[in-house]
């Protein structure tokens, strides 16, 4: 098993399973795309975190390693990966069909909150198992996706976004299975994905939520009702970076996708981050891209 401390980025994903990279990518804007299974070069998937979504629907015996749960179905499921969970597919069968769709937070920021959605909580249920009827509905769904990516329609991807709220609406009403077999779970795993939810659930920023609570490592660990030391020592031993970098860096994250998206202004970018001074926030930023926010925006 590969240490799941690693971090697997769209980047990494592209080269790992094609060995190229989509023009359009970029860390600035949404990404979504859709693949049908089997890959024609189907390399193993590693057991790590990615910095991306990923909802499957498989057709084939399976077992997925997910977090404390490893799940194992016969026939098909749907099944909902995060970037807060580690995991591991391993095919029972030889051959497999299905199709997956994979899409970053940026693809989502205004459209709602994904981790609002139980299925994309640390805690939640993630494997739905399904019947030939629902396979072949959900199948539809993922061949509409596709035929939405190929399209020149100006709001495809506004009509893509629907279609994932599809599935995600459809596991939800779908009665959850109950075959999972219990490991263990790490204590320091658990505060850290908790943490990680806490600091996931205050964006995107926006007219309704206009500001964010909790800016400190002392501030998650009030919330979580523990120590900070004990918070620290936990992110650090499951990620290997310390709390204060987790928490910049998705400040940063949300400061470059309202630069670029909002119509705010720099102070109310600012002090929506939690920045007191209008100067600490232009501090913050240059000392991680090298060039102010007003630069930025206007690049």
């Amino acid at each position: 098993m590969e240490n799941n401390t690693i971090f697997e980025s769209l980047v990494d994903f592209y080269n790992r399973k094609f060995e190229w990279i989509p023009e359009n990518l970029s860390k600035d804007i949404g990404h979504v795309n859709v693949f049908r299974l089997p890959h024609p070069t189907n390399k193993p998937v590693p057991y790590r975190r990615r910095d991306f979504y990923k909802v499957t629907l498989c057709r084939g015996g399976s077992r997925l390693h997910y977090a404390d749960k490893v799940f194992s179905f016969e026939k098909q499921a749907l099944v909902f990966s995060n970037p807060f969970i580690p995991y591991k597919w391993e095919h029972i069968e030889n051959e497999v069909s299905g199709f997956y769709v994979i899409f970053n937070t940026i693809f989502f920021n205004q459209f709602g909150n994904l981790i609002q959605y139980e299925i994309f909580q640390p805690m939640g249920t993630h494997v739905f198992e399904l019947d030939d009827n629902q396979f072949e509905h959900l199948c539809g769904i993922y061949e509409k996706i596709e035929t939405e990516l190929d399209s020149e329609y100006i709001h495809k991807y506004d009509s893509i976004r629907n279609l994932i709220y599809e599935l995600i609406h459809f596991a939800m009403k779908t009665r959850p299975s109950t075959r999972i077999e219990q490991l263990p779970i790490n204590a320091s795993q658990r505060i850290y994905w908790l943490f990680l939810e806490l600091l996931e659930r205050q964006f995107p920023i926006d007219e309704n939520h206009i500001e964010i609570k909790l800016r400190t490592a002392s501030d998650f660990a009030d919330q979580l009702n523990i120590h900070i030391n004990h918070l620290n020592r936990s992110v650090k031993e499951t990620c290997g970076k310390t709390t204060t970098n987790l928490i910049g860096e998705r400040l940063l994250q949300e400061a470059k996708i309202m630069l670029k998206q909002s119509k705010w202004n720099i102070s109310e970018i600012a002090f929506s981050l939690g920045f007191t001074e209008v100067t600490h926030f232009n501090n913050f930023f240059k000392k991680h891209l090298e060039i102010s926010p007003l630069k930025f925006r206007k690049a």
